[in-house]
């Protein structure tokens, strides 16, 4: 029996082209799939204490995580959760980009459990709280509320806000976190399933606690950083 090698050849090629075709369509659609995020500013919290509390009034100020879902002509499809989300967040000078602290600020997930109070009550600190806190799952199409920054009483001075608010000395008003009064470019980064999102925003700490609050950025804002970083 004579062979047809054109033919043996020919499935061959299509077979491997078939394959090749196959595993594209499986990394397209993988990476089609994979977690989008984007922040969103929310509007202030202002919250009244009693006379116990370290301070009687406050305003938070908040940012939305959202895991975009994907768009119509793929909404057959479901975008993956964003899985183990954790995140910083650095404060820079308006007018050079250099960061105010010289490092970034871990930040909080709202919804995560509070840790205990335990080192003012009881002398210790719960650590697995506080590590379990810095992360957080972010299903497709949904938020997730992220703690930024607050401001209490009649105080100029305003506070990054994350775990360690809730057992620093002064109690929520951490002096590592102390942003004195003026406007600066904040750089948000979140990191999830392999990926980094970052967006930038301004922070208005001016006048009177309401007036205390998050823009849009300016177009230059992203840059200005960059340039000092690279």
């Amino acid at each position: 029996m004579e062979i047809d090698y054109n033919t043996v050849i020919s499935t061959i090629v299509g077979a491997l082209a078939g394959g090749l075709v196959t595993i594209a369509v499986t990394i397209a659609v993988e990476m089609l799939r994979r977690p989008v995020l984007k922040l969103e500013i929310r509007q202030p919290i202002d919250k009244s204490f009693l006379d116990e509390w370290p301070a009687q009034r406050a305003r938070f100020l908040h940012l939305y995580v959202r895991n975009i879902p994907l768009p119509g002509l793929l909404s057959w499809m479901s975008r993956n959760e964003a899985t183990d989300s954790w995140g910083v967040m650095s404060f820079h000078h308006l007018n050079d980009g250099q960061n105010i602290f010289g490092h970034d600020m871990p930040v909080r997930w709202t919804e995560s459990t509070e840790p205990h109070n335990a080192v003012q009550q009881y002398g210790y600190l719960d650590t697995d709280l506080m590590r379990v806190n810095s992360r957080r799952d972010i299903q497709p199409g949904e938020t997730e509320l992220m703690d930024v920054i607050a401001r209490f009483d009649d105080e100029s001075s305003c506070y990054g806000w994350n775990n360690e608010s809730y057992y620093c000395s002064p109690l929520w008003r951490n002096p590592r976190w102390e942003i004195k009064p003026g406007r600066y470019i904040s750089r948000v980064e979140i990191r999830t399933s392999g990926r980094k999102f970052v967006q930038y925003f301004r922070l208005c700490n001016e006048g009177a606690i309401n007036s205390f609050r998050i823009e849009s950025p300016q177009d230059e804002d992203g840059r200005e950083i960059q340039s000092v970083t690279i």
